[in-house]
């Protein structure tokens, strides 16, 4: 049986709707009601599977950021991608200004780490996925954990960072809390999320790959982001576009919406509709994902 919220994540009100039927293209096939909370908007995943039942649901080969080969065409583009967007984080974070020590959570195979390694950054990650631990800890040592949990209290960080991190973390609450202690007094929390307001998540409504039930328990837009700041106390100083993501959940939202398509066809079409999110997100602001920088008050 999967557990049944009765309190929105987030900000803990009773008064939430369901808002869709989302059913698990990548591993399960099964369905999922989506709630929205009527006081912040938060969405979320609702009932869900348990932090017991919830890693059979990452079981599937093509869950990339657990591993390193390039298999298949979607997987060698996303590592092409992942390569390019580690300069890109790196440039922002060190633009940023603090000291050098970062905490990344959902840390993968640790490529990001390794690459603020090489800067001379002092460098702990948080990855609970076994396999993907293993070669991290290769990478970097034994200053991996395996749950944020386990990260000693007594640290503190400059940038403590969640790429496509936070919307898969159970206890939403509590783990912001232990973020927010870790992190040093003028330390920044980057964020990156999905956002289901972006005009691909609009067109391919239920095959968006950006819904990606149940291993998504939460699934945020800017307002929800903003509720999410002012629970906490914290200040977004700043937002950024995530460019290649458009194209990306284009692919993956293709290659559910019609499995049998030949690999040419659903990489041209969701180029295109990659390119049409971005350019209708330089007027509204609703990319596909966004990257917020937090700090505290």
């Amino acid at each position: 049986m999967h557990e049944r919220l009765n309190k929105c994540p987030l900000c803990k009100s009773g008064h939430f709707l369901n808002y869709s039927t989302i059913k698990d293209w990548a591993v399960s096939k099964e369905e999922f009601i989506l709630c929205e909370c009527q006081d912040c908007k938060l969405i979320f995943t609702n009932p869900r599977p348990s932090e017991k039942q919830i890693g059979t649901y990452y079981e599937f080969p093509e869950y990339y950021s657990h591993q390193d080969e390039s298999k298949g065409l979607i997987q060698r583009i996303y590592n092409q991608i992942r390569r390019i967007n580690i300069t890109k984080k790196y440039k922002l974070i060190s633009s940023l200004g603090t000291d050098k020590s970062i905490l990344d959570i959902g840390c993968g195979t640790g490529e990001l780490l390794r690459y603020f390694q090489e800067k001379n950054w002092e460098v702990n990650g948080v990855e609970p996925n076994k396999k993907a631990r293993s070669l991290a800890k290769e990478k970097l040592g034994e200053n991996v954990y395996k749950s944020l949990k386990k990260v000693p209290e007594n640290h503190s960080f400059d940038i403590i960072s969640l790429f496509h991190v936070l919307e898969h973390v159970h206890d939403l609450r509590k783990s912001l809390k232990k973020i927010i202690k870790l992190l040093k007094s003028d330390g920044y929390i980057i964020l990156a999320l999905p956002n289901h307001q972006s005009k691909d998540a609009k067109k391919y409504k239920n095959f968006w790959a950006g819904w990606d039930v149940p291993r998504h328990l939460y699934h945020f837009d800017p307002e929800s982001v903003r509720q999410l700041a002012k629970q906490f106390d914290l200040e977004i100083v700043n937002q950024k576009p995530m460019i290649f993501d458009s194209y990306y959940a284009s692919l993956l939202s293709e290659k559910y919406q019609d499995p049998n398509s030949g690999n040419l066809k659903n990489l041209m079409q969701s180029f295109f509709e990659g390119m049409q999110s971005n350019q209708e997100a330089k007027k509204s602001g609703n990319y596909s994902s966004i990257l917020y920088i937090l700090s505290k008050k």
